[in-house]
C-alpha cells in the first residue's frame, strides 16, 4: 500500500482516510458542527450534481448542514479508501422521518488528510428546496 506524508508529517493511508470519513459522518449524526468543521478544508467544494448546486467554502458548508430542515439521521454503511490516502467513497442510509434512502458520497482529501471535496449522488435527481440560496451556487 502507497502512504502520503501529510503536510503536517502524518503518514496518511487507506486507514487514516477511512477514520476521517467516520469522523465526518459522527459528527454530521451528532450535529456537533465544531467537530464536523475539524474534518474539513478551509477551501473544501461541496457538490450536488443532480440539483446542480456548489458551495465553497467550509463556513458555507457547515452552515448548509446546520440549518438543513427536518431531523434527518445518517448511518454510513460502507466507506471504500484509497491507498493512497487522497480519495473515499462512502454509501449511506439517511433517514427523515418514516423516510428512508441511500446516497453515495465522493471525498477527496489534502495533504493533511482534510476533506476538501465531497460530491453526494441521491437517487433521483430534484429541485432544491428553497431557503439555501445564500450558501449555494446553481450552475
Amino acid at each position: 500500500m502507497t502512504e502520503t506524508t501529510g503536510g503536517t508529517g502524518v503518514v496518511w493511508g487507506a486507514a487514516q482516510v477511512r477514520a476521517a470519513v467516520e469522523a465526518y459522518w459522527a459528527a454530521a449524526g451528532a450535529r456537533d458542527w465544531s467537530a464536523f468543521a475539524a474534518t474539513l478544508a478551509d477551501d473544501v467544494v461541496y457538490d450536488l450534481p443532480q440539483s446542480r448546486e456548489r458551495i465553497l467554502g467550509k463556513e458555507r458548508y457547515v452552515r448548509f448542514n446546520r440549518e438543513y430542515p427536518g431531523d434527518w439521521q445518517v448511518r454510513a454503511e460502507r466507506i471504500v479508501a484509497d491507498g493512497e490516502g487522497r480519495q473515499a467513497a462512502a454509501r449511506t442510509l439517511v433517514t427523515l422521518g418514516p423516510e428512508e434512502t441511500h446516497a453515495i458520497h465522493f471525498f477527496t482529501f489534502d495533504a493533511d488528510g482534510r476533506i476538501v471535496g465531497v460530491t453526494d449522488f441521491w437517487p433521483e435527481p430534484y429541485e432544491p428546496p428553497a431557503g439555501r440560496e445564500h450558501l449555494v451556487e446553481r450552475y
